[in-house]
């Protein structure tokens, strides 16, 4: 396999966290360590951020985007082409994150170069690309552009039947499941040196070692459906008063849990302690991991929760179905019941031994289907091969 020199676009970017931004940082790392040479593409949300960084050894250039509504997306979506248009000779493919206006840019202008430029989808539903093409400014002029790329990545069954019916050609979609690094096994020891270490790094998230702690961890958005899993939450506590919930992220939903937390005097027992780097430590602290959301892809933030170990707790939609099966390897519970998604916590933390075998079969899944290193070669690929046909057609 040769070196591959590589951009990926993505408009969010560190430090700004969630499962989109996450995939590509993990892609990214997992492509150079084979031996490739990439780049990160992103926006200057801040006029004081640095346009140049390094990200886990990773370059990452930052564009111009003023904060202005609109104006900050016309700007950003010049510079995005002055720069591939600059830098396409030294590139052999560009993989660009979401079918919105970083892909409209790499299409267009790469369009008539030996580059090809490859467009992977993120979410599904109502949250979904396919869904923007339908409600935003533009959206059927994007969706017609995103069209003549070169080739689709769909990460879940749900996003790629949603593309086909949205009239992406079938013969360019290739299905690429998102994932994640398995790393050693967690022990006892593990756990409580975690806590150790958030407690110290924030008191808020100091906890006694026989607490039980439920973790999310992802971009705090309505569609998440979070504010189920507050409202689940005194019926956890009556059997288990120091039990605790993380809601581990950011997004445009904080300042509304907040609020609904300190209503209901949760506020010590379900923290906000914003976004993470890594979330190494948040799933080693943990005992079990929740993700109450109305619509997903193939989540991320699950699979890393899985590979970690935990035995999760999983609304019952698509997206989830892909990863969780009942009582196999976890816990799923009908999307809007949150008396079941209490029960189904309470139950985890009443039988340790149903918590450990849900782990170990959760841990099982991924490392059999759904590791980085698998998820990077099927990326190389399809890089590999679309380059050489571009090549050869132009």
């Amino acid at each position: 396999m040769s070196s591959l020199r590589l951009a990926l676009v993505t408009r969010r970017f560190w430090p700004l966290v969630g499962g989109a931004e996450m995939v590509m940082a993990n892609l990214a790392e997992e492509l150079t360590r084979q031996g490739h040479r990439v780049q990160i593409i992103t926006a200057q949300w801040h006029p004081n951020w640095p346009k140049q960084i390094s990200h886990r050894g990773i370059p990452v250039v930052r564009l111009p985007n003023p904060s202005l509504r609109g104006w900050g997306t016309v700007r950003y979506m010049m510079g995005l082409g002055r720069w591939l248009r600059a830098e396409q000779g030294e590139l052999d493919a560009v993989y660009v994150s979401m079918l919105k206006h970083s892909a409209v840019v790499a299409t267009s202008r790469l369009r008539n170069s030996k580059v090809p430029v490859i467009l992977r989808a993120e979410g599904a539903g109502e949250t979904g690309d396919c869904a923007f093409h339908e409600t935003a400014n533009f959206g059927h002029r994007i969706r017609r552009t995103c069209q003549s790329a070169d080739g689709f990545v769909a990460p879940s069954q749900q996003i790629f039947d949603e593309m086909v019916s949205a009239g992406f050609h079938r013969e360019k979609m290739t299905f690429i499941p998102n994932g994640v690094k398995v790393g050693p096994e967690r022990t006892a020891e593990q756990r409580r040196d975690a806590r150790a270490a958030l407690a110290a790094a924030n008191p808020i998230l100091t906890l006694a070692e026989s607490a039980p702690l439920v973790v999310f961890t992802g971009r705090l958005h309505p569609g998440k459906g979070l504010t189920r899993a507050v409202r689940a939450w005194p019926f956890v506590l009556q059997k288990f008063p120091n039990a605790r919930l993380w809601i581990v992220g950011e997004g445009p939903q904080e300042s509304e849990l907040t609020a609904m937390i300190g209503a209901m005097g949760l506020q010590s027992r379900i923290i906000l302690p914003g976004a993470f780097d890594t979330v190494e430590d948040v799933l080693a602290a943990a005992d079990m991991f929740l993700l109450p959301s109305h619509h997903e892809g193939m989540s991320i933030a699950l699979l890393e929760a899985m590979a970690a170990k935990l035995p999760c707790v999983v609304s019952d939609i698509p997206g989830n179905r892909i990863l969780i099966h009942p009582d196999e390897n976890g816990l799923t519970f009908p999307v809007d019941d949150h008396n079941q998604l209490a029960s189904h916590l309470v139950r985890l933390m009443e039988d340790v031994q149903l918590s450990a075998r849900l782990g170990e079969a959760a841990r099982k899944r991924v490392i059999e289907n759904f590791s980085l290193e698998r998820s990077a070669f099927d990326h190389v690929t399809l890089f590999e091969r679309l380059s050489e046909t571009k090549r050869l057609t132009m």
